[in-house]
């Protein structure tokens, strides 16, 4: 006898599942009722409930084909159907929206890193990470470390107050979500460096040594028809320990009329040279000074006279033997002076070590004659009035001694077959600026030797002296600015990584 049983069972399976999905997607998805019947194709509904019910383990026999197609049309469980299909796509919408700002927070985003007391501006670029999505956003940490974001540039910007890992939480919020929707929260690592400057200690050096001088040193002066701007200071590798300044320096009028700066840069490894540049520079001065030299110099007055009358036609080789003569006997002299004190205070001659650069001038009728001598890495430079050439007045002790300098303390200097080559002789119409400096000058601002001749460079130097550094301080370089010796003051504290030696510079305008 044929059963009903198998029907019952497959009616009964069907009624539970349209009841489970209708009410599933009705009571937890808050669906209700109003959907249109057709809203669904005839196609997706049968496709739809023959994948619900595959996922039931339901398969329909082919005799209940007819049974299957009545069902799928019936316009209740389309209905369901309909619910199941808008619930769906209200699931991904909010899966995609989820996602999207999933997405957004874990970007992997990098700010860059800001220091404090320096200005700072970084894009926050939507449009790089790819967050076109974004409707509205705002920062909320920034203000605390002297930051804030420009809506029209898209940039976080300001002056750093504080160091540290900031935590910046930005709050966004993305397409397709409600205008009273909270805010998404990302959190930004901002690594705010301390000012490098700050990192150095300032620690005074004894007064109570011997050979004790002032830490910085800086003077404006009249010399000559000419003023001179001169600053010698401590470098920060001395002040941080508490160590001396090694560099002087050293300018007089002298009473024939000509007019000598010298500068002087001790070797930082030397045990005492700070008093051994003390002596170099005093010792050139005073042998100028002595009454023998400015008798001496009266020669020089009458080689001038024949070179402007153009008489003699070895004139020229004269002049510069004169040179060679006069300014050798002063090194030698300063020389002498140095092993003499070693001797005398029981230490070596490398004790005292130091470099050493002096240029005399004075002015004539037909122009400024210039006399120059050097021993080590401290260059002298002449610029002419028309602000178009630089004339180097020395070379320097760099490449052939692998980096090396020499020093005026060294034999050797005296017994080598270049040493004639260290002496300078010059005659310019005019000048605007007569420069000498110490390694602590040069190395930061003209880096090579290579450098130096190139006249863009010492354009780009005066320019820098002029404010167009980093830190914007600027030396006007007048002789009635009142404040001339505070602003160079301050720019001989420029910042320049891995340049921390002691730092001298003469100007004569």
């Amino acid at each position: 006898m044929f059963s009903d049983q198998p029907i019952r069972s497959f009616e009964k399976g069907i009624t539970t599942l349209y009841t489970t999905i209708y009410y599933f997607f009705h009571g937890h998805c808050s669906v209700t009722g109003g959907f249109k019947p057709n809203r669904v194709g005839m196609d997706d509904v049968k496709e739809l409930v023959t994948k619900l019910f595959k996922s039931n383990n339901i398969t329909v026999p082919a005799n209940r084909k007819d049974l299957f197609d009545q069902f799928i049309r019936d316009e209740q469980n389309i209905g369901a159907i309909n619910a199941i299909t808008q619930n769906q796509d209200r699931l991904m919408a909010k899966w995609k929206l989820q996602d999207k700002i999933a997405e957004i927070v874990q970007h992997p985003t990098r700010v860059l890193n800001a220091t404090v007391g320096k200005p700072y501006e970084t894009k926050f670029d939507f449009d790089k990470f790819k967050w076109k999505d974004i409707t509205a956003f705002k920062f909320e940490g920034l203000e605390e470390a002297g930051l804030g974001f420009d809506e029209k540039t898209k940039q976080i910007t300001g002056v750093p107050t504080q160091s540290g890992d900031r935590k910046i939480t930005f709050k966004f919020k993305v397409e397709g979500q409600s205008e009273d929707a909270p805010f998404n929260e990302k959190i930004l690592t901002l690594i705010i460096n301390p000012d490098p400057k700050s990192l150095w200690k300032n620690i005074p050096s004894d007064k109570t040594d011997r050979y004790w001088k002032e830490d910085d040193v800086t003077i404006f002066a009249e010399i000559n028809d000419r003023h001179i701007l001169v600053s010698s200071k401590r470098g920060r590798s001395h002040a941080n320990v508490g160590s001396f300044r090694e560099d002087d320096f050293a300018f007089k009028d002298l009473e024939n009329g000509w007019s000598i700066v010298v500068v002087a840069d001790g070797a930082g490894s030397a045990k005492i040279s700070r008093q051994g540049s003390v002596i170099a520079c005093n010792g050139i001065v005073d042998f100028f000074m002595e009454e023998s030299s400015i008798e001496r110099m009266v020669d020089f007055d009458k080689l001038v006279q024949q070179y402007q009358a153009h008489t003699g036609e070895d004139t020229n080789k004269k002049l510069n033997h004169f040179v060679y003569d006069t300014l050798g006997k002063a090194a030698f002299q300063v020389h002498k002076k140095l092993e003499d004190f070693s001797k005398k205070e029981n230490i070596t001659l490398k004790d005292l070590s130091s470099t050493l650069i002096f240029t005399l001038f004075k002015k004539y009728d037909i122009g400024y004659a210039l006399l120059s001598f050097g021993v080590g890495d401290c260059p002298m430079a002449v610029l002419n009035k028309s602000m178009s050439k630089v004339t180097l007045l020395n070379w320097i002790d760099v490449g052939e001694f692998g980096g090396g300098t020499r020093f005026i303390t060294m034999p050797e200097i005296f017994q080598s077959d270049k040493f004639a080559t260290r002496f300078g002789f010059k005659l310019v119409d005019d000048f605007s600026y007569l420069m000498l400096m110490s390694d602590g000058i040069y190395d930061p601002k003209f880096v090579v030797e290579a450098n130096l001749p190139e006249f863009k460079n010492w354009q780009k130097f005066l320019e820098d002296i002029n404010g167009k550094n980093e830190d914007k301080i600027k030396v006007d370089l007048r002789t009635d600015n009142k404040d001339i010796t505070g602003q160079f003051s301050n720019w001989m504290d420029f910042w320049s990584i891995g340049n921390h030696d002691d730092r001298t510079l003469a100007i004569i305008f």
